[in-house]
């Protein structure tokens, strides 16, 4: 381990985890920053398959690169002879399990997180699964989009014309966080009772939870959410601006301080504030167009830049309509070195700092492995051989 792993608070924590794709490789990555000690499942010769989703980063996936770093490969087959005995041998030395196997695979292992913590007291067991044992859909396999799809992300995203999916991965991210925060959790309350804990994680459970806001509006209202592109939803003015210099911006107001010191300060037109269409926010939704049409002819004489300063100086939200090469040169990124390198086997490729901030600790910022990089050191600490 290199840094200054020793100091980490998960220092001293084991995880093995029978991974493949993003959800359950981001949690374990997770865990790896902050010190534990990730060895990661991959089958033999390919490895996750998640390895070649693109090939963009000197050969690596992007994707891979993302989720993967700081981490030990184990490539061995769990279905054969050789490869259960490793396992085996490797399971009472690990403090956390993770499985995202295809569904019904693990239980027939013997690998389910029920299974495990009856065998072994005192480990964190986790299944990952798409959409939760029980119910119809227990068996269906299942991808990021595809439980977008399901549980309605689609039907919110997007303009008025067409639907569209969350460029990122936000299920697999989604999902990702709640294994974590349940590890997290298990290892907390390990430590006050001693006792492991078996749990479950799923994709359209996560997102499930995500899609509250949208589901109770619907609820309640008894029609959808409209979908607005790059709009707020229930919320005006909340989205993008045209100005004079042809740039895009964009702000948000979200009460009735900010309304006024938009009118006064940013439009210098004080009087706006209190006229009958626009003084509430439901009735701005409800006259939304014209009031777009109303703020842009105000920015038609302005640049982007003037607009900006003028909203900072309203103490009013706004940003910038970056594309994603502007936000690789981004002043924040760069004011702060979150943009960093670690290494891998096609030599150093780019990377983010972890999310979390702790004074005075360093995360781990360890390489990325290659397919089986670490079996010849696993197996010898686990007193066993190739051949054995």
């Amino acid at each position: 381990m290199e840094g200054n792993g020793a100091e980490l608070p998960l220092s001293g924590v084991t995880v093995v985890s029978l991974e493949q794709a993003i959800a359950a490789p981001l949690a374990s990555r997770h865990l790896a920053d902050w010190g534990a000690r990730v060895i990661k499942i991959e089958r033999p010769g390919p490895g996750d398959f998640c390895r070649d989703y693109d090939h963009v980063m000197n050969g690596m996936s992007s994707q891979f690169v993302w989720t993967n770093r700081s981490k030990e490969s184990l490539a061995i087959d769990i279905k054969s002879e050789a490869g259960r005995k490793v396992l085996d041998a490797l399971l009472p030395r690990a403090d956390v399990f993770i499985q995202n196997l295809a569904p019904g695979a693990a239980e027939r292992l013997g690998l389910d997180a029920v299974a495990l913590l009856r065998k072994y007291p005192g480990i964190i067991a986790c299944d990952v699964s798409g959409y939760g044992s029980g119910g119809p859909y227990s068996d269906k396999k299942a991808y990021d989009l595809l439980v977008q799809c399901e549980a309605g992300v689609l039907a919110v995203n997007g303009t008025e014309a067409e639907p569209a999916k969350v460029g990122l991965s936000v299920v697999d991210i989604a999902t990702g966080m709640y294994i974590l925060n349940g590890v997290l959790m298990a290892l907390y309350r390990r430590e006050r009772t001693g006792k492991g804990t078996a749990f479950q994680a799923s994709l359209f459970d996560s997102i499930t939870d995500w899609m509250s806001y949208p589901a109770f509006y619907t609820r309640s209202t008894g029609r959808p959410l409209p979908r607005t592109g790059a709009r707020h939803a229930t919320i005006a003015p909340y989205g993008p601006f045209r100005v004079g210099d042809g740039s895009t911006i964009f702000f948000g107001i979200q009460n009735d301080r900010e309304w006024r010191a938009l009118c006064r300060i940013v439009l210098g037109d004080e009087g706006l504030a209190d006229d009958p269409s626009f003084r509430t926010n439901p009735l701005r939704m409800q006259n939304r167009d014209a009031l777009q049409v109303h703020i842009e002819q105000r920015f038609a004489s302005l640049t982007g830049e003037e607009v900006l300063r003028l909203l900072d100086a309203a103490s009013i939200a706004n940003a910038h309509l970056n594309s994603v090469e502007a936000f690789l040169a981004h002043e924040q990124l760069h004011a702060r070195s979150r943009v960093q390198t670690v290494g891998s086997p096609c030599g150093p490729v780019m990377s983010f700092l972890p999310a979390l901030t702790i004074p005075g600790l360093t995360p781990r910022m360890d390489p990325v492995p290659d397919v089986g990089q670490h079996n010849d050191a696993i197996l010898a600490e686990l007193g066993l051989t190739k051949g054995s």
